[in-house]
């Protein structure tokens, strides 16, 4: 919708002005770059920065997911890898990178 009005106020300025179009160029580029670090840029750096600190406040007993879908709960924890259990004397050493999510958060409300 910006982008549209955008570009349909440009020839209309470049007419009246006679050489105003590099400067309708420069305000369309800069809006187009503000809309994308509004969308896209900013939220996902507040999700990178969510669960960072996710990973950093992991303590033992918390039941974690890895990125492939295992689901465990953390038994040891080191600076570059968490141990979890998986099942009765089952223990994965998994790279801390790879937990993404706390599954007591998901379970839905009764």
């Amino acid at each position: 919708m910006l982008f549209t009005l955008l570009q349909t106020a440009a020839p209309a300025a470049g007419k009246a002005q006679g050489g105003g179009g590099t400067w309708s160029f420069l305000l369309m580029m800069l809006a187009i770059f503000v809309v994308m670090y509004l969308l896209m840029i900013r939220p996902q750096q507040k999700k990178q920065k969510e669960l960072a600190k996710f990973r950093n406040e992991l303590k033992r007993g918390d039941k974690v997911v890895t990125v492939g879908g295992i689901y465990g709960t953390v038994d040891e924890i080191k600076d570059r890898y968490i141990v979890i259990i998986v099942d009765d004397n089952v223990k994965l050493r998994v790279d801390k990178s790879s937990i993404v999510k706390d599954v007591a958060t998901d379970v839905p409300q009764k």
